[in-house]
């Protein structure tokens, strides 16, 4: 497959259409990577209208790593009402889990860099792998102003780490004012703690609100340097 090509097509298309082209591609095989996060609200009702006109229900992911906040499970409590559908809860080994617990405790994170990368590594990075098990394309919410990690994000990559699969970004050109227009005129689910300064939401040990003029995920992992806030869930082939 040409992805040059590919995204230079895509480009062209609104993002709606981007979304049912790549899902056409294979539909048992595209699953959304949902956090519950209004990008990926507004990428599962792109996906379930896709899937509808397909005959078909959207596949969607959950890596429940024990540390959500409760909004995040009512937020998709509301989505699975709302489009008809079960997501796909995947959950880390709960012997990594008990492993990691007794031997540095419930808060290791936040004493290094690499403590915080073991969490992010058991609870959510193995599950990752498991998630993607079958799947030849998976859609992510990611976008480029969110972050300098994600400053150059295309709309399909080949992601190497797991398997060469397909890895699409459709909302990778949207600004935040074009997500929450998106939700607004569709009465897409959104998570309640966007609207107290969470544009950016994970574990919640791991989250706090931004501040005014800070980076969008200023709030996640917030001890650590910007360039360093990523949890292993998106590597750069």
């Amino acid at each position: 497959m040409d992805l040059s090509a590919l995204n230079l097509e895509l480009a062209a298309l609104s993002t709606e259409e981007v979304v049912r082209k790549l899902y056409a591609l294979d539909p048992a095989g595209t699953v959304l990577a949902c956090s519950a996060s209004i990008e990926d609200t507004v990428l599962l009702h792109m996906l379930a209208e896709a899937a509808k006109s397909a005959g078909r229900k959207p596949r969607a992911f959950v890596l429940d790593t024990g540390r959500l906040p409760e909004e995040t499970y009512q937020v998709l409590e509301d989505c699975r009402q709302k489009y008809h559908f079960e997501f796909e809860m995947v959950f880390p080994e709960s012997q990594d889990v008990e492993k990691l617990l007794r031997a540095k405790g419930p808060f290791s994170f936040y004493e290094s860099i690499e403590n915080r990368k073991e969490c992010c590594h058991i609870r959510k990075v193995l599950p990752l792998k498991r998630a993607l098990s079958g799947a030849t394309l998976w859609i992510t919410g990611m976008r480029r102003e969110q972050s300098v990690t994600r400053a150059d994000v295309p709309f399909v990559e080949l992601d190497q780490a797991h398997g060469g699969i397909l890895k699409a970004n459709p909302l990778a050109l949207w600004t935040e004012k074009m997500v929450y227009d998106y939700a607004s005129a569709h009465n897409v689910p959104v998570h309640p703690l966007h609207r107290r300064g969470f544009p950016s939401i994970g574990c919640e040990p791991c989250t706090r609100a931004i501040q005014p003029g800070e980076d969008f995920r200023a709030g996640r992992w917030w001890w650590e340097n910007a360039d360093q806030k990523e949890c292993g869930l998106h590597v750069k082939s």
